[in-house]
């Protein structure tokens, strides 16, 4: 495989002058210490409380002003046992806008099938719903695109192998379905903010990675050469930065996702549980060099990073100094291009106060305008 060419990176904390600061803050959050000295460790239950309170707001904040240029499909069950979790949303631009008639004209009938952009919202795998992506969505529709908006079963009550299955169900109906709506399932890009980003990522590895499929217990409904794309707002993409001294959020986002090693799983135990339940309350990770161990193993099941190789498809990747995740990111750019695997990025300076973490579905930011016009750009020439 020839070496690709440098796919151009964005302003002036470019990807190259990140590199030094990584370097320095190793911990990541000391990155952005200014405004972050109280946070340490918070515990899952706390982050749940938080996406509970703020997503009414979000959702009447990304949605104002719904965009009339696209036509909307909401709610599809692409599993068909009618629970929320398994709804998905389609968004076609449409020249007429609003919900398409029943006997109207696929947008793909009267030219080209579309590019298919399948995004999964983020909310720490415990929280979210599609319902605060509809803007965002129907924005990347705006560009071309077919978009398929997704929800999926969440922690702590399932765990990654239940996530992954779910997103994997939704590529099957899109494989199935996705003509109807105008848009070629063989040209697909995958995409999520945070959560749904390492979601996005990680099906994306285990379509050309069997170990990794094995062990989830996954066979890929889409053939890896139908993957075209990946795009990655803010996401969970190196699960290395859990174990940082000083990062920002507990242990047990890790072990909740592992069914061996979150609670009522085989490795937990009785007073394991005891422990590491005091832990989580009090924003600590649980002890024990055993545990550990087996945690950071089970870590690398998780972690995107971990299973790149020189057959992933090219990757569009935004994030920021004041994102969580900011060192994450610039890890997955440094290891991409380790693997010769084309990448374009777009990262702001801690200048930027825009830019907190998954500020892209914030339409009303120049910042996020400027994510929509690479974004589509990225698609048309990887799709």
């Amino acid at each position: 495989m020839t070496s690709p060419a440098r796919w151009p990176t964005h302003h002036a904390s470019s990807f190259q002058a990140a590199r030094p600061r990584i370097a320095q803050h190793r911990n990541t959050f000391t990155l952005a210490r200014k405004a972050r000295n109280v946070l340490r460790r918070v515990p899952v239950w706390t982050w749940r409380v938080l996406m509970h309170c703020v997503r009414a707001s979000e959702n009447a904040r990304f949605n104002a002003d719904p965009i009339t240029g696209v036509a909307y499909v909401h709610d599809i069950d692409f599993v068909g046992d009618g629970i929320r979790a398994h709804r998905l949303d389609v968004i076609t631009p449409s020249p007429a806008g609003g919900t398409p008639a029943a006997d109207a004209t696929p947008p793909g009938e009267s030219g080209a099938a579309l590019p298919v952009y399948v995004y999964f919202h983020g909310g720490g795998w415990t929280s979210g719903d599609k319902s605060s992506l509809t803007k965002y969505c129907a924005s990347q529709a705006e560009g071309g695109m077919v978009v398929v908006n997704v929800n999926y079963r969440k922690a702590p009550r399932f765990h990654m192998a239940h996530v992954l299955a779910d997103a994997n169900a939704a590529l099957a109906w899109v494989r199935q379905n996705i003509a109807g709506h105008g848009g070629d399932a063989s040209r697909l890009v995958l995409g999520g903010d945070s959560a749904g980003g390492q979601v996005a990522a990680l099906l994306t590895a285990a379509s050309f990675r069997p170990e990794l499929a094995r062990h989830h217990g996954l066979i890929p409904a889409v053939p890896a050469s139908h993957f075209k794309g990946l795009v990655q707002h803010c996401s969970v993409v190196d699960f290395s930065v859990f174990f940082e001294r000083g990062f920002v959020l507990s242990l047990n986002f890790v072990r909740m996702l592992l069914p061996g090693l979150r609670p009522g799983g085989e490795n937990w135990g009785r007073w394991g549980r005891l422990r590491r339940g005091i832990g989580g309350l009090l924003g600590r990770p649980g002890s024990g060099t055993g545990h550990l161990e087996a945690l950071r193993k089970g870590a690398g099941f998780l972690s995107p990073i971990e299973w790149l190789d020189s057959r992933f498809p090219p990757v569009f990747v935004t994030t920021s100094e004041r994102d969580f995740f900011y060192a994450a990111n610039v890890n997955f750019i440094a290891r991409l291009r380790e693997h010769s695997v084309p990448v374009d990025s777009l990262i702001y300076g801690w200048d930027n106060s825009n830019t907190e973490h998954t500020w892209q579905q914030n339409f009303r930011y120049p910042e996020s305008q400027e994510v929509y016009r690479r974004l589509h750009a990225f698609v048309r020439k990887v799709a």
